[in-house]
């Protein structure tokens, strides 16, 4: 029983002291050791004044009455302590006991009890705020949390969930938690149908071990409806491709050759007036990078700079795009409306890409904003006032365009102010090597390379190549160029440059023979892959030309811009 007790008042951190009626100390536990910094083996049976003066003890067993938590410094230690006699069956004084502890052991373990309640709160904040759905349950499969968006999401309130079995919330599919608690394992992207209200969700769940042992799972859920419409609207995004901001100067134009020196001194003179520019040239010359240059050398550089791609818009969708709508104009309006493009850019330059692909119907409108500086919303009466300056761009014929009635006369001659041709690259052979040389240093940042230039037997080849593609094109066969390299490797090489399919002859003589298609495709992949060679061979044929491809194949630019993005084809 002695060593029972001996162990227990050994492994307490409370310290204890023990002395008998004359005061001599008895018991000296280990905690007491540490605080004091005394052995027990050298103040057993010594008198307690001698070993500690400062102690009330000899007070205790003069007394015989207690003190309870007082505040006293013991070798220059702050403690807490409680001092009380020790008395025979009696009521006689036999001895007295005191127990202390460090002051600064008890602040430590306020100053965590505090930080665990601080930190408790920020969890429950982050955990009642998230936009995610989230439930937590226990090892037995209970629901044990459920924060507002879940409540949200799924029509069930906690008095619905917590205590219930995890399946509870599930209409169709299997419970995530279930499967967590089963396996230990985490679940990602489950389909599930859950709640009164039959929401098809993604479910991923996560186990919650603590100290190696499984105690529950946590599962967020994302609202699948909400997932397809951010899709669409990224997918929107991606049609629309605009910029707010110019990113380019005329510093970043690569070229020394008499017809681009021509062009860029043509669009610097330009830059500096307040004259509409119609940027004319094949895909891949480089519009876009002229109109990001014009903007940024004009007086309109700190303004908006908005991009559009008239042709990767929906006819329906391009004239309140453009100008805007008001409350209530159309099915699907928003209802306090929305501002267009043109008075985005107000102050700034608005750079309209494939402006051959406007219907007639907003060739009107256009022509409105350039003569009358005003536009009027879809669903309004009143005209608003817009300081925009347009470059446009095409790579089709306008000229052609008007003959066959598909654009305004009148529009091509407000667009046509300042006329702008960019030469393709198979004209510029003089600019190749320092083009190349931009290219190696980009792709040099963007793969961490350290190649140096080209060879000339491998300049020669891309030379001697068509382009069709232009310097677009060209970036991408000195990208897989590069890619093709050892790390070592310093110089591009012509076994380093992938096969350039694009040769015309082969091109225009390659076909696919059915026959040879394995029946394991099955028709209709079969026929996907006849419609994109199809497409990709007239994009060739046209010099990737997407208006003049979509002609010969009779389909509309917008539905090929489709077919393009679907099969992936590059240009």
């Amino acid at each position: 029983m002695l060593n029972e007790i001996d162990v227990i008042l050994n492994s307490t951190n409370d310290a204890t002291i023990a002395v008998d009626m004359n005061g001599y100390i008895t018991l000296f536990n280990k905690a007491a050791e540490k605080i004091l910094g005394l052995n027990e083996k050298n103040v057993i049976g010594e008198y307690i004044e001698e070993i500690l003066p400062s102690t009330k003890l000899p007070y205790i067993l003069k007394t015989g009455e207690s003190e309870l938590n007082r505040r006293q410094s013991i070798a220059n230690t702050a403690i807490i302590t409680s001092r009380m006699p020790v008395k025979d069956e009696s009521g006689k004084v036999v001895g007295a006991v005191a127990v202390f502890r460090d002051i600064s052991e008890l602040l430590d373990l306020t100053y965590e009890n505090y930080k665990l309640k601080e930190m408790q709160s920020m969890l429950e904040g982050i955990f009642n705020s998230s936009q995610d759905a989230i439930s937590v349950c226990d090892e037995n499969g209970k629901g044990l949390l459920i924060n507002p968006a879940y409540t949200e999401l799924i029509g069930l309130s906690e008095k619905d969930i917590i205590g219930k079995p995890a399946t509870t919330d599930i209409v169709k599919g299997e419970s995530v938690h279930i499967r967590v608690l089963n396996t230990k394992k985490p679940v990602k992207e489950t389909r599930l149908i859950v709640g009164p209200h039959k929401k098809e969700v993604v479910a991923s769940a996560a186990p919650i071990i603590v100290d190696g042992e499984l105690k529950g799972s946590v599962g967020i859920l994302h609202d699948l409806t909400e997932l397809k419409r951010l899709n669409n609207e990224l997918m929107q995004a991606k049609q629309i491709i605009r910029s707010l901001e110019a990113k380019y100067t005329f510093d970043d134009i690569i070229g020394n050759d008499y017809l681009m020196s021509k062009s860029v001194e043509k669009a610097k003179k330009g830059a500096l007036t307040p004259a509409t520019v119609l940027l004319r040239g094949e895909s891949g010359t480089g519009k876009e990078l002229f109109a990001h240059a014009i903007h940024n050398l004009s007086n309109r550089k700190y303004n908006q700079f908005i991009r559009v791609n008239c042709a990767a818009i929906n006819e329906n969708l391009l004239e309140s795009e453009l100008f805007g709508y008001e409350s209530g104009a159309f099915t699907g309006a928003l209802k306090e409306g929305k501002i267009g493009y043109f008075e985005q850019a107000h102050g700034g330059t608005i750079f309209l890409d494939e402006i051959g692909e406007i219907p007639l119907s907003t060739q009107v409108k256009l022509l409105r904003v350039l003569q009358e500086k005003e536009i009027i919303r879809v669903g309004s009466t009143s005209p608003v006032n817009v300081d925009v300056r347009i470059i446009a761009a095409t790579n089709a014929p306008l000229e052609k365009a008007i003959e066959e009635g598909t654009f305004r006369e009148d529009l091509y001659y407000r667009l046509n102010v300042l006329p702008i041709h960019i030469p393709p690259l198979r004209k510029r052979k003089n600019d190749f090597y320092p083009l190349i040389l931009h290219l190696i240093k980009k792709f040099n940042q963007e793969y961490g390379r350290k190649v140096e230039s080209i060879g000339d037997e491998a300049l020669s080849l891309l030379k001697n190549y068509s382009w069709p593609g232009n310097v677009r094109e060209l970036q991408n066969i000195i990208g897989r160029s590069m890619i093709n390299m050892k790390f070592n490797e310093t110089i591009i090489k012509k076994e380093h440059i992938p096969k350039l399919f694009i040769n015309d002859k082969q091109t225009n003589n390659k076909e696919i023979r059915i026959n040879d298609v394995k029946d394991s495709k099955g028709l209709k992949k079969t026929m996907e892959d006849l419609e994109k060679e199809v497409i990709r061979n007239s994009l060739k044929r046209n010099n990737n030309n997407r208006t003049d491809a979509a002609k010969e194949l009779k389909i509309s630019i917008r539905n090929l811009y489709y077919k393009i993005q679907k099969y992936d084809i590059e240009l």
